[in-house]
């Protein structure tokens, strides 16, 4: 079974994925404009109409901005925890009570030929989740927003083929940064981002013969850089004899387009 793999924005300012099958078209987050979410479907030759599904991870902005008028405008389901969904609802605005559906995190659901799991991560919103995604042998997992690593979220990435997994700081850059030092902390700690560092060493765990790419995503505008991301996170699977480009391939997603499509 064939699916595919687009991130149509990708860090602080935004977030938006595309995930599909023959049968099937899923978004995972919507924190960017309607708009915008319909040109990057247009790139995929794709429209409003054709999504099945819109999942969303947790109720911060930067994850839900066009979940309600795409819901409206295209009669989309919206999936979410039942705290998110109390979180997140005055914000999005009317929704159709059809629309209106409750995921729980470790057990399954399906939309037409995909499977989607959500499980918990540690993050400072209500009841966020990561997903993965399962269409016959294929996994698809994604994992952002994340305070810190859980063997809960190692459990969710081991056996995918395609991994979107946060690489949002440098810690150094943080720490000499002009953020305020509460704003700092909420970064640093337990239940706000995953470092370049730190996602780097999550990698090199999970990798196997089976993962074929990585995606790092979700990178704060302030506190990280793309080549400084994607040279500290190759230097440490290289440390691990991983490869980059010989035991998997990794590339950034993209802030303000679409990334890379990838087909499996």
């Amino acid at each position: 079974m064939r699916l595919e793999f687009c991130t149509i924005a990708s860090g602080s300012s935004g977030n938006c994925t595309y995930i599909g099958s023959d049968h099937t078209k899923i978004l995972i987050d919507a924190g960017i404009s309607g708009k915008r979410i319909e040109e990057g479907l247009a790139e995929l030759k794709l429209t409003g109409s054709d999504i099945d599904a819109l999942f969303i991870t947790h109720e911060h902005q930067d994850h839900i901005k066009g979940a309600g008028i795409l819901s409206r405008r295209f009669d989309i389901p919206v999936f979410a925890t039942a705290e998110t969904w109390a979180a997140m609802e005055g914000a999005l605005g009317k929704i159709a009570p059809s629309n209106k559906r409750i995921v729980y995190a470790d057990e399954v659901c399906a939309v037409n030929d995909i499977c989607v799991k959500p499980f918990a991560i540690p993050h400072d919103a209500a009841e966020p989740v990561g997903y993965c995604l399962l269409a016959g042998e294929k996994k698809i997992t994604l994992a952002t927003d994340i305070g810190h690593v859980t063997d809960t979220i190692r459990e969710n990435l081991e056996g995918s083929d395609l991994l979107l997994l946060e690489s949002n700081h440098d810690i150094a850059m943080v720490k000499k940064g002009s953020y305020p030092w509460h704003l700092k902390q909420r970064i640093l700690g337990e239940r706000g981002h995953l470092s370049n560092v730190a996602a780097g060493e999550l990698l090199a765990e999970v990798t196997t013969g089976k993962l074929k790419y990585a995606f790092l995503g979700h990178l704060s505008e302030d506190n990280n850089d793309p080549h400084l991301a994607y040279e500290t996170v190759e230097e440490i699977l290289r440390r691990k004899r991983i490869e980059v480009g010989t035991h998997l391939k990794m590339d950034m997603a993209s802030r303000f387009r679409n990334g890379l499509k990838v087909e499996l």
